[in-house]
């Protein structure tokens, strides 16, 4: 048995309790979800933000079905996909974003390694649909590193999402037991590319805390970030999903995370959200307006 399973986990400190979901739009947003068929990243990787989210009529789209061909040690998404894509998914998404009315809707998926482009078609067929029924909204997408293939990545760039997101999720010392199948020079290759093809998309990239990672680590990061010319940064506090998943080796305070950020923001990001429930994409509307403000200047 791994020693992920020998330690008694850490008390939860207060200031990570949620209350529960509630309310009307919470309730607006559930149905919909479900009559559309659609599924969240929010449910399925246990978004401890989802109750606000759905508070305020909000979600991040999970596209490619609702299985992963990867089987990340931090992750809740389950593994081994079932069948191809489904075709009608990007209406489905577009749909619910009007009947939404989302000024800016977040899409990402599953990681798709059994598909020729890593699924990025479906990326681009979604963007284009929303754009189709509302054409105001702003897209942003959140891609897995789809195994490196440059011709895969532009089919998405082709589609000119407003924000291309990729997570390196941690440090690279910490790949190898917390995301094993990944790259993290990959993953810097692929946020490099987007910039020096279409420099005029805004990239955007987001951390785990709590893993075991050390500042000088976290610093060192953040540069190779910079010099990747990624221009958004969030970092949250790393929950464990279940026993079978790592252990939050440490809950870093909110003070601390407001400190790392203004760390951070001094390398150059034109952006940077951190505290412990920052997400992706979460207040990702607000952070992308803060970061164009100031590439703007």
């Amino acid at each position: 048995m791994s020693s992920c399973h020998q330690r008694p986990p850490l008390a939860k400190p207060k200031w990570l309790r949620r209350s529960l979901p509630s309310g009307p739009q919470y309730e607006q947003l559930r149905r919909l979800l479900r009559d559309h068929s659609l599924t969240t990243v929010c449910q399925e990787a246990k978004c401890p933000n989802q109750f606000e989210c759905y508070g305020q009529g909000t979600a991040t789209f999970m596209i490619l079905g609702e299985r992963c061909t990867r089987n990340c040690r931090f992750c809740a998404v389950q593994t081994v996909p079932l069948g191809p894509p489904d075709p009608e998914e990007p209406q489905r998404v577009a749909e619910a974003v009007a009947l939404l009315g989302l000024r800016y809707a977040v899409v990402t998926s599953v990681t798709r390694d059994d598909l020729d482009d890593g699924g990025a078609s479906l990326f681009a067929a979604t963007i284009e649909a929303i754009r189709q029924r509302s054409p105001s909204t702003l897209v942003e997408v959140l891609i897995p590193d789809l195994q490196g293939d440059e011709a895969a990545l532009a089919t998405v760039l082709a589609a000119l999402p407003d924000v291309l997101n990729h997570n390196i999720e941690t440090v690279p010392r910490l790949y190898p037991r917390v995301r094993p199948q990944a790259d993290y020079r990959r993953s810097l290759a692929l946020l490099r590319r987007v910039k020096e093809s279409h420099p005029q998309i805004p990239t955007k990239s987001g951390m785990m805390l709590g893993l075991g990672e050390s500042e000088a680590e976290l610093r060192c990061a953040w540069q190779d970030l910079v010099d990747a010319r990624c221009d958004i940064l969030t970092m949250g506090q790393y929950l464990q999903p279940s026993h079978e998943h790592l252990p939050v080796e440490r809950f870093v305070p909110p003070e601390e995370f407001a400190d790392l950020a203004a760390t951070a923001g001094r390398l150059g990001f034109a952006g940077v959200a951190a505290g412990p429930f920052v997400r992706s994409s979460y207040q990702a509307e607000a952070l992308f307006r803060q970061a164009r403000r100031r590439l703007a200047g």
